[in-house]
């Protein structure tokens, strides 16, 4: 991040501090203070006590400067979490008020801003992880989210926005970003240009988004952004919070006038300002160059678009990456020649552009991530660590990956699983296979934590789906419902995706078991 930001927000820091320290002398409330530290990127974690430091990494670019940072100051502050989002970003939890002033001045001196990362202002852009490298890819993507990212922080003390606005980039149709069903969205074609969606959103009233624009030239970006933030700013609900998100106006306006809106916003600002991307503002990566070689085959060495390179493929369970792996890995990768790593919107990470030798070095060093398709399964923080969180999801996805893995089911016999925590979807469980989302289950022995069943979601562009809510399963039953339904799965020998093309109506007489 250019240092030029610092001179506008390093002032903002004294008010941060000030805030920080009234709320802990119990001088404003525990939303007062939420409303104002999200954007600073932090929130009070779940009882007051502690709290969470989100950095912005535009793209889910983890460079090994940034990984440095971190954990060097892991090891300052005694950090013993962090958190992988489903925004491409880094959490930083369990810090004392004091250290978490400090810290954010250290990580903003660094390049590391984290103004916006939360709060009603524009969230850190996300693009495909494996955008430069892909095979298939239609194009690198990367550039411009970084662009955009950069573009955005511009808003953040210029502009009060009803909400906040999330923007992604994706490079194919695997669409893993959701850039159709973000506040804003684009999309890449074959002919290098973008097709441009806005006003879609998961959480509660989800919808796909518009498309408002076909063949967007990529250097135009930034008058799509700012038609957006005009149009946002314009028609957007600052009255009713829980109508105020970007996808809300798609009920305000109807389809149509909202097209119509974005459109006469976006001639607006074709005709009034200079946005044309250059390409000095692009990112210029430079041919990487390395041996040649081919590793041995492992499902999670994947080979890259640039002949002889290769990424690997590495997920924590749950995104859970301890200071002592990160550690692991930057030490691991720092003398390797153009290696970084890039966050996925799943919560793991490939570490790109590794030789076939490195590719191997880094898939030893990582062997403790996930084994299967279903060990990637995504939870966010959980009830236990947010303040608005009603079900323990880290809890639920331990448990049932304890459970599964007696099992010894192969892989795919059971799906990849999404679990919130809320109905604001930061699991994603809205377009998951299955998804989970947490509650409370009234039964003839009370109140018991419980997950809403969703299932049949889909990312793919072209394909998408957002799940409706089914019926709840009490948490403590969900690791033996999944181990059910994998053995059904395997009785057959075959996985779940091609299973629950035919027997959909068998998920849902177990789904009816578990919730009688």
């Amino acid at each position: 991040m250019p240092k030029d930001y610092l001179a506008e927000f390093l002032p903002d820091l004294e008010q941060f501090k000030e805030k920080t320290m009234q709320f802990h002398r119990g001088e404003i409330t525990v939303a007062e203070y939420k409303a104002f530290s999200g954007g600073f990127g932090s929130y009070a974690q779940r009882g007051g006590k502690k709290h969470m430091l989100r950095l912005r990494m535009a793209g889910g670019r983890l460079t090994k400067e940034r990984l440095k940072f971190i954990i060097e100051n892991c090891d300052v502050y005694g950090i013993d979490r962090l958190k992988m989002t489903t925004c491409q970003s880094i959490q930083l939890h369990d810090l004392e008020a004091s250290d978490l002033c400090e810290l954010i001045e250290k990580a903003w001196m660094a390049g590391m801003i984290s103004r916006g990362g939360g709060g009603d202002f524009p969230r850190n852009v996300m693009a495909s992880p494996l955008s430069g490298v892909q095979q298939n890819e239609y194009f690198d993507v990367m550039p411009y989210a970084e662009a955009a990212g950069e573009y955005l922080m511009n808003f953040i003390k210029a502009v009060k926005f009803p909400r906040k606005l999330k923007v992604s980039f994706s490079n194919s149709p695997e669409n893993n970003t959701h850039a159709t069903f973000r506040d804003m969205g684009f999309t890449a074609n074959a002919d290098h240009t973008f097709d441009v969606y806005i006003a879609g959103g998961l959480g509660i009233k989800p919808s796909l988004g518009i498309c408002v624009a076909k063949g967007a030239p990529p250097e135009q970006i930034l008058y799509y952004l700012k038609a957006m933030v005009n149009t946002f700013t314009a028609y957007g609900n600052y009255e009713n919070r829980g109508k105020a998100r970007t996808r809300f106006m798609q009920e305000s306006l109807g389809t149509d006038g909202l097209i119509s809106a974005f459109g006469e916003k976006l001639s607006q600002v074709m005709q009034s300002e200079a946005l044309t991307l250059q390409p000095s503002e692009l990112l210029q990566t430079a041919p990487v160059q390395k041996e040649t070689g081919i590793p041995f085959a492992d499902k999670r060495i994947i080979p890259q678009k640039q002949a002889g390179l290769y990424a690997v493929f590495y997920q924590p369970m749950g995104g859970n990456l301890t200071p002592d792996k990160a550690a692991c890995l930057y030490h691991l990768i720092e003398p390797m020649k153009d290696v970084e790593i890039r966050l996925t919107p799943d919560e793991g990470l490939y570490v790109i552009n590794c030789s076939a030798s490195e590719a191997e070095k880094v898939l030893k060093a990582t062997a403790d991530g996930a084994q299967n398709l279903f060990e990637t399964s995504v939870a966010c923080i959980g009830a236990s660590i947010c303040q608005v969180g009603i079900g323990n999801s880290p809890a639920l996805l331990s448990a049932c990956i304890e459970r599964v893995r007696k099992e010894n089911f192969a892989d795919g016999v059971l799906p990849k699983i999404h679990i919130s925590g809320c109905p604001s979807s930061c699991g994603t469980h809205q377009i998951g296979t299955i998804g989970f989302r947490g509650g409370i289950r009234q039964t003839p022995d009370g109140p018991k934590p419980a997950f809403a069943i969703f299932e049949g979601g889909c990312p793919l562009q072209g394909q998408e789906v957002i799940s409706d809510m089914g019926k709840s399963i009490e948490a403590d039953k969900i690791p033996d419902f999944l181990v059910e339904l994998g053995k059904m799965i395997s009785a057959e020998a075959t996985a779940y995706d091609k299973w629950i093309a035919t027997n959909h109506d068998k998920l849902i007489e177990l789904v009816e078991k578990y919730t009688a």
